[in-house]
């Protein structure tokens, strides 16, 4: 099969869907493989290194759409990238459809296989291509939140630690999945006061022995979720829901109860957000403010972080992707956790989250890959 890489061209996006070593793996199994110049210079890796790696170098982009049959990306298809899909192509990539209806239908149009990474399982029902960017967006979202918390950046004017003989910041994370645990981690590192709210009493009960009493646990009630909200600096937003919109947990009306110049980062802006407020920022102007609170909603945290994201990222989807490169669509057909990552098949929506989302009928994979 002839896999292609292009460049990322969503704002200040820097990571690459194929690194030379994960180049390297896909040569090693017989494929073609053809990289856009320069879409890993965001990592440090020039066109040497791909070439060394195996790679052939496309001059454009358009070269690696009109000729690829599996296309590996990070970020969801932009419109021009989507305008250059076709039929019978593989699509292997982030999408987050849900709160993207324009997408939607731009793949729809396209004919395209559309496997998302934040819908492939695991046998213990994890979202194994998610965690990794979980985990750097929940460490980022406290970076994040502290920078924004400095008077000069709109912020309260506070240190998240502290100083001995004053209090630190308090620091709400809302949701105790994987993105909510990091958050948490980074957040009690540097000496905030963290609680951590979440509605499965199993996961808080882990993450009271993970954390040995360094956080407090919340079940998350309306009362509890207001009352952690308006006495925090910060507070992080990592609910989700996979492959469906982020509930929005948090309503314009509570802001006002909020200090003046606290903080939110919604991490869970990629499926909508978790905040009523929040609307889809980028790296180059990351932040707003809505009734005195400051809102951090980049939607690509962790392109800030091109050179651990990549590779994480790439450690996570290789297996899977060298599945679609050897198999084509039967990898798909007989692997339930390749089909949970297939979200659209020629013309139809296949994920039930996303369908309901966005009012499509869901059809059901197996109806529709017609593998011999």
């Amino acid at each position: 099969m002839r896999v292609g890489c292009p460049k990322e061209i969503k704002n200040h996006e820097y990571r690459v869907g194929l690194t030379p070593a994960a180049v390297r793996e896909y040569v090693a199994h017989g494929h073609e493989v053809l990289v856009e110049t320069k879409a890993g210079a965001g990592i440090g890796a020039d066109d040497s290194a791909y070439v060394a790696a195996g790679a052939r170098i496309a001059r454009s982009a358009q070269e690696v759409f009109e000729t690829a049959d599996m296309v590996v990306k990070v970020k969801e298809p932009q419109p021009q990238e989507w305008a250059q899909l076709r039929e019978g192509q593989i699509l292997y990539t982030y999408l987050h459809l849900a709160p993207d209806p324009e997408q939607a239908q731009g793949l729809l149009a396209s004919g395209v296989t559309a496997v998302a990474y934040e819908t492939v399982t695991d046998e213990r029902g994890g979202l194994p291509l998610l965690a990794p960017m979980s985990e750097v967006a929940g460490r980022l979202s406290i970076q994040a939140g502290a920078t924004a918390l400095q008077k000069a950046n709109g912020g309260r004017g506070v240190l998240l630690g502290g100083v001995p003989g004053v209090l630190p910041a308090k620091v709400a994370v809302i949701g105790g999945g994987v993105v909510g645990s990091h958050a948490a981690q980074m957040a009690v590192g540097l000496g905030a006061e963290v609680t951590i709210l979440d509605r499965s009493l199993p996961r808080l009960r882990q993450l009271d022995d993970i954390f040995n009493g360094r956080v407090r646990t919340r079940y998350s009630t309306i009362e509890a979720l207001e009352e952690e909200v308006f006495t925090a600096d910060l507070v992080i937003g990592a609910v989700l829901i996979p492959g469906a919109a982020a509930p929005k947990l948090v309503t314009r009306e509570m802001l006002s109860g909020m200090k003046r110049g606290a903080v939110i980062v919604d991490v869970a802006i990629d499926q909508g957000g978790c905040f009523e407020t929040s609307q889809a920022t980028t790296h180059s102007d990351p932040t707003y403010e809505v009734d005195g609170v400051i809102h951090y909603c980049v939607a690509n945290m962790p392109g800030a972080v091109p050179i651990t994201s990549a590779q994480a990222l790439n450690n996570a989807t290789l297996h899977y992707g060298l599945a679609l490169a050897d198999h084509g669509l039967r990898a798909i057909a007989e692997d339930r956790h390749l089909r949970n990552g297939l979200n659209v098949h020629r013309g139809r929506v296949t994920n039930r989250a996303v369908a309901d989302a966005l009012g499509y009928e869901a059809f059901a994979p197996e109806s529709l890959l017609n593998v011999a």
